[in-house]
């Protein structure tokens, strides 16, 4: 995975991909899935959420310029796959995931495979985590419309890069936001990002 869809897509931080050689893929897709953890690809997990394919993953990590001392805070924890892969680039982990059932989930894997520098909370990911709040660097797992929201920026410090999928002109684009500057990265694919909260 690491050399053929990573390094030879231009995934260079090595610290990066040191984390996706080590953080084990098919502990985090359903069972009957573990055969294709590895395919460069999205595969379907509980509640319609999926984990996201290999090269997105290392991507907006690598977005994220993480130095090792950083805080991070992660919306939508999915199955824990990218919070895993953070927390081998960054100190801290807050990662907020708005369905009970995967929040339970993933907070029960990450803290048997030894993630213990994560922390999941279930609510709202688009109101972010306040009391853990600010952060160094903010990832978004599901598409915004046209803009983050207002309560990540908030919770950012000051040019803390975030990164998101936005909806632009009907198409879902990978952008990084720092400050008042928005790059954009590449056309992308991802569930909606929806306010409230699932049992």
């Amino acid at each position: 995975m690491v050399e053929r869809q990573l390094r030879r897509r231009e995934i260079t931080d090595e610290r990066v991909l040191d984390a996706m050689a080590a953080v084990p893929r098919e502990e985090f897709v359903p069972p009957e899935l573990r055969r294709q953890a590895y395919r460069d690809g999205a595969l379907r997990i509980a509640e319609g959420q999926t984990i996201s394919q290999p090269w997105i993953v290392a991507r907006m990590a690598e977005l994220l310029d993480l130095e090792g001392p950083e805080r991070v805070l992660e919306v939508g924890t999915g199955s824990g796959y990218a919070a895993a892969v953070l927390s081998r680039l960054c100190s801290h982990v807050v990662t907020v995931e708005r369905h009970a059932t995967l929040a339970r989930a993933g907070a029960e894997r990450l803290a048997r495979l030894g993630y213990g520098n994560v922390e999941v909370r279930h609510g709202d990911g688009s109101l972010g985590v306040p009391d853990r709040a600010p952060f160094d660097a903010i990832c978004v797992t599901a598409t915004a419309a046209d803009e983050p929201p207002r309560a990540l920026r908030d919770q950012a410090v000051p040019e803390a890069p975030i990164v998101l999928p936005l909806q632009r002109n009907g198409r879902e684009l990978l952008v990084r936001i720092r400050g008042t500057a928005v790059e954009t990265v590449t056309a992308v694919r991802f569930v909606p990002l929806i306010e409230g909260t699932e049992d």
